[in-house]
């Protein structure tokens, strides 16, 4: 499970330097400035994310049970989060209306801070100081 955590946080990472570059250099010449801040704002959390599964996934401070349900709380956060908010913010180029969808951007939120959540309920039970 530890490389599986790893595995996507990586890709979570590499995906969000992409997504941020594009934001600086391309998307900035489709959309007006609040759409790009909105844009930044889901690459912003999917990174902070990124980076938080690469922590959980190298050390061993809560168990492989709260490590799995965190791990798909902040997989299905960041899809729903950043996701939706990517949708969003480039409504404009596409065909479908993301704004049908928008209520799913709170949920993954939701998600993401239960994710933290579950992580200091396993460092609170874990007995090793």
């Amino acid at each position: 499970m530890n490389k599986s955590i790893l595995v996507a946080g990586a890709i979570l990472g590499i995906l969000g330097i992409v997504l941020d570059a594009f934001g600086a250099h391309g998307l900035e010449k489709l959309v007006d400035a609040d759409a790009v801040n909105t844009f930044e704002t889901g690459v912003r959390y999917q990174i902070y994310h990124a980076f938080f599964l690469l922590i959980l996934g190298g050390t061993n401070f809560v168990n492989l049970k709260t490590k799995k349900i965190v791990f798909y709380l902040v997989i299905v956060g960041v899809l729903f989060f950043s996701g939706s908010i990517y949708g969003l913010a480039t409504n404009e180029l596409s065909s479908f209306d993301f704004k049908t969808i928008a209520m799913i951007t709170p949920i993954g939120g939701l998600l993401l801070i239960l994710s933290w959540v579950m992580v200091l309920i396993g460092i609170m039970r874990n007995k090793v100081d």
